[in-house]
């Protein structure tokens, strides 16, 4: 376990920069160092990169299943198993995320998560901690979201399920319902991110949300206002609001599907790669090849069909969540918005290690991070994956 590796042969990124005719040592699962490959020890076991990439591990911050489970489903199997599918696309650590529905099932399932984050001895991306996304959620905007399920924020409710768990890392809400803004005390107090998700919120709505502690937006353009009219005049919304403040972070489904082109490279230009975290939004269906399943429940779930690379509610009037891996994240920035290469990846590791004060941590190649790596290709396919110094998946095993 955690033996010393080299990865040789590769390209290796940074946040900065492009490295070649370096190495990357591994040790006691942790990186060690970046360096030139004069000074590579013949007797250390090495890894061939075979010319492709070396990059930190991918970070999912906002997925809620994948490899024909859902985290919701409420077993051990369904908790760990997605985590195992996502490493084989490049996904080192990941943040199970949840969605409206029953609460006395999401007691449950948090209680599951609690044990089985005790006891994470199984080969895939690491689990961060737990993101609730609702049922505190607009009508109006809440998309593939179970509208049975959709409510409004009550102290004796959220607080209950706050007790239950440190491992509660993010919760999103629509901020504009009664108790909306009560509900971000809550949450910064704890020091859990307060995400705007859902939302019909206006403008001066999402601008008192950011006083109140909501810093982040969920899944940019999907779920979230934009300009309207109140009697004749125009009012601008939670996508406005996103643009104009650079403290504000957003996330978006980089699948190809739910953004076309045109909005992915209007985002990156006002926001940048530092404020931008690339997100799957992935349901069971993600890594399979599955062609109906549901969202959520396995049995109580809302059907979903899957078609043209993506997740739709079978009357086709919405997308319901994405069949995306975090490689597929980052060749669309590549290929549809012309991002290069580093910045790129830069929005799907070090950003969204930032964004939950894991810097430092994770998503780097800085001497002393997590030894949490991927090594892919040119079209941007998976060759190896490494979690805590330790390769879970190899594209030729």
């Amino acid at each position: 376990m955690n033996k010393p590796l080299q990865i040789v042969n590769g390209t290796i990124l940074t946040p900065f920069r492009m490295l070649r005719d370096h190495h990357l040592l591994l040790e006691g699962g942790t990186i060690r160092c970046v360096r030139g490959d004069s000074e590579l020890d013949p007797k250390l076991p090495t890894l061939d990169a075979a010319g492709g990439f070396v990059a930190p591990g991918f970070i999912d911050i906002h997925l809620h299943g994948g490899g024909g489970y859902d985290f919701s489903d409420g077993t051990e199997e369904a908790i760990i198993q997605p985590a195992v599918a996502h490493a084989r696309f490049g996904t080192t650590s990941l943040a199970p995320t949840t969605l409206a529905g029953d609460f006395e099932r999401l007691k449950e399932f948090i209680k599951l998560y609690n044990g089985v984050a005790s006891d994470c001895r199984f080969s895939g991306a690491n689990l961060l901690g737990l993101h609730l996304e609702g049922p505190y959620f607009s009508p109006e905007q809440r998309g593939a979201q179970d509208p049975r399920y959709l409510k409004t924020p009550l102290p004796e409710e959220y607080n209950e399920i706050l007790s239950l768990s440190d491992r509660i890392i993010r919760w999103d809400a629509a901020p504009e319902l009664p108790g909306g803004l009560e509900l971000g005390d809550a949450l910064r107090s704890r020091g859990i991110l307060a995400s705007i998700a859902h939302s019909n919120a206006t403008f001066g709505q999402a601008l008192a949300a950011r006083e109140h502690g909501y810093s982040h937006i969920t899944h940019l353009y999907s779920g979230t206002s934009t300009v309207t009219r109140i009697g004749a005049f125009r009012t601008a919304g939670v996508n406005e609001f996103a643009f104009l403040y650079d403290d504000v972070t957003v996330e978006i489904i980089a699948d190809g599907c739910h953004l076309p082109p045109s909005l992915l490279k209007l985002i990156y230009k006002i926001k940048g790669p530092s404020r931008i975290s690339l997100i799957t939004d992935a349901m069971r269906a993600a890594g399979t090849n599955l062609k109906k399943c549901r969202i959520g429940d396995a049995e109580k779930g809302l059907e979903v069909i899957i078609e043209d690379g993506v997740a739709k509610l079978p009357d086709r009037t919405s997308f319901a969540g994405s069949i995306a891996t975090t490689n597929r994240l980052v060749r669309t920035m590549v290929e549809q918005a012309d991002v290069p290469l580093p910045e790129a990846v830069c929005m799907v590791t070090a950003t969204p290690a930032r964004l939950l004060g894991l810097d430092g941590r994770k998503g780097s190649l800085a001497p002393g991070c997590d030894a949490d790596v991927v090594v892919f290709d040119r079209d941007i396919n998976i060759l190896h994956t490494i979690v805590a110094g330790e390769v879970v998946h190899s594209a030729a095993s």
